[in-house]
């Protein structure tokens, strides 16, 4: 069940037993609406949609994306700063050209952004156990 408590703002999502039970009790002291009352095998995995399988196709690209207007920067701005063509941006951004791990660590640097973010959208696990 999705549910939205609507002052103070809280979106909750209830799963398993006595849900029904717990909204009532929120609502003794909050306006709630409650937005979707589907059981749990209605649901889809995100994973299985066609929207995240088309954005796995260009994750890098979609992650340079974030992060460039993230730091609030145009294409052509962030070409300047690496001194590149506006369009090798936009094709390492639609994914049609791939940029090497010292480009990456040149977006990293002009975007504030470790390169790893830019290559895994996360830092690789070997480097999280080193902190």
């Amino acid at each position: 069940m999705l549910a939205l408590v609507k002052k103070p703002h809280i979106e909750l999502s209830l799963h398993g037993e006595h849900v029904t039970e717990l909204v009532a009790w929120i609502r003794k002291k909050y306006d709630v609406a409650v937005l979707a009352e589907e059981q749990e095998e209605d649901f889809v995995s995100i994973e299985s949609t066609a929207y995240w399988k088309e954005m796995e196709k260009n994750r890098v690209g979609n992650l340079l994306s974030g992060a460039r207007l993230k730091a609030g920067l145009t294409q052509a701005q962030l070409a300047d700063k690496l001194g590149i063509q506006q369009n090798m941006v936009s094709d390492y951004e639609r994914g049609r050209r791939t940029y090497s791990d010292a480009m990456a660590k040149r977006l990293g640097k002009a975007l504030n952004v470790k390169e790893e973010r830019l290559k895994y959208g996360r830092e690789p696990v070997a480097a999280l156990d080193k902190k």
